[in-house]
């Protein structure tokens, strides 16, 4: 319970309507898509970057956990308040668009403002914001930022990353920091906005994002090819790469994937095939996505594909899809409890990672649908437990999960390519780096943040 002097404190600096304290604000922010619960203390929204200033200064001065928060939709519980503290809310107020810059052909926005906004406008004027993660439709960009998002598109425009060229911050102690310039080249300092992203909210709280656009592709074709097996699909994968096409898309789904989203769905899908690849292409002249799709049909074929289908028009483009978009929640037919994680690995290790993880299935008798962006190595991997009230299956679920792990790091993977490490994957952390790298990662932390009120816990940290 949150003493009465804090909550007067922060009720006085940003008024009643902005700082909660009642059982329902605590619930409403107490979960993540993890469907794990943890009732902070209080839900404060700053209305711009000088509330968060003093909010911090203040919580930095009374040892008071802060937990910054876009969406809550992340996979891994980073947004969540599982050792108490104060949930510091974003999308009421600080979600504007403030600038997009035609000249210099960049997008200044605040850390609430909602990825498929961004698109949209930038679209409306021929710009393209390219990252695109599953939950564009909801994520905030400060979330993006935070986790270093990805999408459908990173096989050819990479991920946020990519596309943050500066950021405003607020240190644990409430002092302001710029982190990068408006430009193309900046080598002056440490890369101090590259060390913040997907940083999880654990060294600053970032307060305004400058992102670079591009100009947006004049035509995008979807096509998609059905193998054999899965075996057969990832090797096409990347000779596909080799063979000089940089799809936009490549994305996967495997056996267990087209029969859940068939028995769901009823849309038709070969329920008798291993695996489909999707991809999409892109470009400004249209013959030379006709060469690329020429050169991906090639390919596919030449490694075992017995269907190779074009979409005509925007309705068959959605209904190809509709089967990579509606895979999650199809799954849920295989069981009552889903550990997802998305790992990565290079592209020509998808392969044999996915070979062991079937091997990894069998041993511990779960189902383990696949699907995701190998375009850049990168698959969502669902350990599906029957039933979830059943402790053996349970723990046969987190031993299949910590087996894949190691199985990743082994084919020179990593434990996120998207989602984060968060509170889910932090005890896994070890599996990745040395013992050097986490005290490395440790004293970071303590630099940025010496009194440990910043997203406390996560990360393994």
């Amino acid at each position: 319970m949150l003493d009465k002097k804090h909550i007067k404190f922060f009720q006085n600096l940003l008024g009643e309507d902005n700082a909660y304290f009642d059982q329902a604000h605590l619930m409403a922010y107490s979960y993540d898509a993890t469907r794990k619960r943890h009732l902070p203390d209080g839900v404060l929204f700053p209305g711009d970057e000088s509330d968060v200033s003093k909010i911090l200064k203040y919580c930095n001065e009374n040892k008071l956990a802060i937990v910054p928060r876009g969406a809550g939709s992340g996979f891994t519980g980073g947004a969540l308040a599982h050792e108490g503290g104060l949930v510091l809310a974003f999308e009421k107020h600080m979600n504007k668009i403030l600038e997009i810059d035609m000249q210099n052909m960049v997008a200044v926005v605040q850390p609430g403002c909602i990825n498929m906004d961004l698109q949209r406008v930038v679209e409306e004027q021929g710009l393209f914001y390219p990252p695109d993660p599953a939950s564009q439709d909801y994520s905030t960009i400060g979330g993006n930022v935070s986790e270093n998002a990805g999408g459908m598109r990173a096989a050819k425009y990479g991920i946020t990353k990519d596309y943050v060229m500066a950021l405003r911050a607020v240190l644990p102690n409430g002092e302001v920091i710029r982190a990068g310039k408006r430009t193309i080249k900046d080598v002056a300092g440490y890369n101090i906005a590259g060390i913040l992203i997907a940083s999880e909210g654990t060294l600053a709280v970032i307060t305004e994002i400058t992102l670079k656009l591009i100009a947006k592709p004049k035509f995008t074709k979807t096509a998609m090819g059905i193998f054999p097996s899965v075996q057969t699909a990832m090797n096409a994968v990347y000779k596909s790469m080799a063979a000089g096409v940089t799809p936009v898309a490549m994305e996967f789904l495997d056996a267990l994937c087209i029969n859940a989203v068939e028995e769901k769905f009823s849309k038709g899908l070969p329920k008798e095939a291993g695996a489909l690849l999707i991809t999409d292409v892109d470009g400004d002249i249209e013959a030379g996505l006709e060469q690329d799709l020429a050169t991906i049909e090639r390919v596919f074929k030449e490694n075992g594909a017995g269907e190779f289908k074009i979409a005509k028009d925007a309705s068959e483009r959605n209904d190809i899809w509709f089967a990579r978009r509606n895979c999650s929640q199809a799954i849920n037919i295989y069981g009552t409890l889903k550990l997802n994680e998305d790992i990565t690995v290079p592209r020509s290790r998808l392969p044999e990672l996915l070979k062991r993880i079937a091997e990894v299935s069998v041993k511990y008798g779960v189902k383990v649908p696949c699907f995701g962006h190998t375009g850049d190595g990168n698959v969502h991997t669902n350990v599906m437990v029957a039933d979830k009230n059943d402790p053996s299956q349970v723990k046969n679920g987190h031993q299949a999960i910590e087996e894949i792990f190691k199985i990743t790091v082994e084919l020179g993977g990593t434990l996120s390519g998207e989602h984060g490490i968060g509170i889910s994957k932090a005890e896994f952390m070890p599996l990745a780096f040395s013992d050097a790298e986490m005290a490395l990662f440790r004293e970071i932390k303590r630099a940025f943040d010496p009194n440990n009120i910043l997203n406390p816990g996560k990360m393994g940290l």
